[in-house]
C-alpha cells in the first residue's frame, strides 16, 4: 500500500510543480522537462505495482448494475480527453476537459470498486484532478474559450472514442478486470 500511496502522492506532486513553485519551475527551463516526466513515469510505476501488490480489503460491495452507469461515464471520460472538446461544438466552452474527464474516469473506477487499494488509487487521482482544476483556475483567472469547430468533428471523436473504449475493454479482460459482461 504504501507503494501506491507514494505513487499517488507523486503524481500529483509532479503534475502540480509548476503551479506551486513556478519561479523554481520556470528557472529549470527546458530542462526541467525531464525530470518531470521521469516523476509521472515513476509515478505511474509505483501506482502500478503498489496496487498490485496491496491486499484486498473491501470496504463495500458495488451492485452489478453499476457496470453499466462506469462504462457510460468512462466512455464520455475518454471523449473529454480526446481532442473534440478543442476541435468540435459540444464542449468547445468546457475550460478543463481533459482534467474533467480525467475525474469522471476516476470516479466512475469508484462506483465498480470497493476495496481499500481501489480508493485509495482512483479517489486520490480524483482528487487531484480537482485541486489540479482549482489551482490552475486561481493561477489564471482569465480564460477564453476556443474557436467553434463543429459536430462532424466531435462525431469523428465519438467514434474513435468508442473504438478505444471496446480496445480498453478488450485490455481490462485480458488483464482478469472483466468490463463488458463476466
Amino acid at each position: 500500500m504504501t507503494l501506491l500511496v507514494l505513487g499517488v502522492v507523486l503524481w500529483a506532486a509532479a503534475h502540480l510543480f509548476k503551479r506551486v513553485l513556478p519561479d523554481v519551475r520556470a528557472g529549470m527551463g527546458d530542462k526541467g522537462r525531464g525530470p518531470v516526466a521521469l516523476a509521472l513515469l515513476a509515478s505511474v510505476v509505483l501506482m502500478i505495482f503498489g496496487f498490485s501488490m496491496a491486499p484486498h480489503v473491501d470496504v463495500w460491495y458495488p451492485e452489478n448494475f453499476l457496470r453499466h452507469i462506469n462504462n457510460l461515464l468512462v466512455l464520455i471520460a475518454i471523449f473529454l480527453m480526446s481532442p473534440a472538446p478543442r476541435k468540435g461544438k459540444l464542449f468547445n466552452n468546457m475550460r478543463h476537459p481533459q482534467l474533467t474527464g480525467f475525474g469522471l474516469w476516476a470516479f466512475a473506477h469508484l462506483l465498480v470498486n470497493g476495496d481499500v487499494a481501489s480508493l485509495v488509487l482512483f479517489g486520490g487521482l480524483l482528487l487531484w484532478a480537482v485541486m489540479e482544476i482549482v489551482v490552475i483556475n486561481r493561477a489564471e483567472p482569465d480564460w477564453t474559450p476556443t474557436e467553434t469547430g463543429s459536430i462532424a468533428k466531435d462525431g469523428m471523436f465519438l467514434v474513435a472514442s468508442l473504438v478505444l473504449m471496446a480496445a480498453i475493454g478488450w485490455v481490462h479482460a485480458w488483464l482478469g478486470y472483466p468490463v463488458f459482461g463476466g
